[in-house]
């Protein structure tokens, strides 16, 4: 081969490579570009939904409920505090191992102690997959609500979410005066994991998909909100209701 014919297969070659780098700088920029852009919905999914935890098997983000609207509530003999005959029915559905729901608990307290009988509080249970001592915790307030003491129990675990476990749920159950043989087969009993597996299936039909969500006389409120939030919608109701 000449120096000419050597020279321009050179200049092929480089040219080749050349291309072929570009090609795949061009890829890897793409591949980066779509990572990026998922991670950013991702953000900006979480953050609109005000720190509420999706739960992975809940129902798809399209079928979350519409604030604009007013939901029909079921409430089927769930724990509750303050009168039936309250204007402003709240509804949470809560997980005991999410700490946005341990958050906004003294802001609901809030809410009874500044409203008093005007707000009825109604609890659903909603342990979330991703969190394994969530189920446990459900039913031992399930089984605590079968002899009256709901409430006690709901502040014990949230006082003290780290010591989740079955032992624990006994010592408490003690503690707040309750048969604890009735509560241990309680806690277990097929009858307790129905009624925390319809919470959880009424909240699907809803759309509800992460903890804590809050129906304020079916007008749907998502995540930890600040008491003022609670206050415009109730203020709203009442005033509605006078």
């Amino acid at each position: 081969m000449n120096s000419e014919k050597f020279g321009a297969a050179i200049l092929l070659g480089s040219i080749m490579l050349a291309v072929s780098l570009l090609g795949a700088s061009w890829a890897v920029s793409q591949s980066v570009y779509r990572a990026t852009g998922r991670l950013a919905a991702i953000t900006l999914d979480l953050t609109e939904r005000g720190d509420a935890r999706p739960a992975p098997s809940a129902a798809p983000r399209g079928r979350r409920p519409d604030p604009a609207k007013r939901y029909e509530i079921d409430l089927g003999g769930a724990p509750a505090l303050g009168p039936a005959s309250a204007p402003v029915t709240l509804v949470e559905w809560s997980d005991f191992q999410c700490p946005f729901c341990s958050r906004v608990w003294p802001t609901v307290k809030r809410v009874r102690e500044e409203y008093g009988d005007q707000v009825r509080v109604v609890f659903k249970h909603l342990p979330l997959p991703m969190h394994s001592k969530a189920p446990g915790a459900h039913a031992a307030a399930e089984a605590a609500h079968r002899q009256g003491r709901f409430w006690a129990m709901h502040d014990k675990i949230f006082d003290d979410p780290a010591a989740m476990g079955p032992d624990q749920y006994t010592v408490w159950a003690e503690e707040v005066g309750l048969d604890t043989d009735q509560f241990d087969s309680d806690s277990q009993s097929p009858e307790v994991k129905a009624r925390v597996d319809a919470d959880m299936a009424q909240a699907m039909e809803l759309g509800v998909s992460g903890t804590p969500s809050f129906f304020i006389n079916g007008r749907f409120l998502s995540g930890a909100q600040p008491y003022e939030s609670f206050q415009r919608m109730i203020d709203e109701e009442l005033r509605e209701d006078s």
